[in-house]
């Protein structure tokens, strides 16, 4: 068994999960901290900082499970205030 170093302030990374569908408020604090935010064009966006690459596994295996069909997934090289829709939505 490998010992896995504990994850740095380096490891943390911003995501922007795009995905089809829109979820209420209430599914926001089941992906720990991060912003869910419905867009006019019937997609969402999920936005924050993910601790490391495990993190990020962890919750699009929750989408999956959510039978949530992911159109995006970006990361940013920094925090991003607010989604915007991509050009021609």
């Amino acid at each position: 068994m490998t010992h896995q170093p504990a994850p740095t302030g380096r490891d943390r990374a911003w995501y922007e999960i795009r995905f089809q569908g829109q979820l209420g408020a209430h599914w926001a604090a089941r992906f720990d901290g991060m912003t869910l935010t419905p867009l006019d064009d019937g997609t969402s966006v999920l936005h924050g900082y993910v601790t490391d690459q495990a993190a990020l596994h962890g919750l699009l295996r929750q989408l999956g499970d959510l039978g949530i069909t992911l159109l995006s997934l970006h990361q940013q090289e920094s925090e991003i205030p607010t989604p915007t829709t991509e050009p021609g939505d």
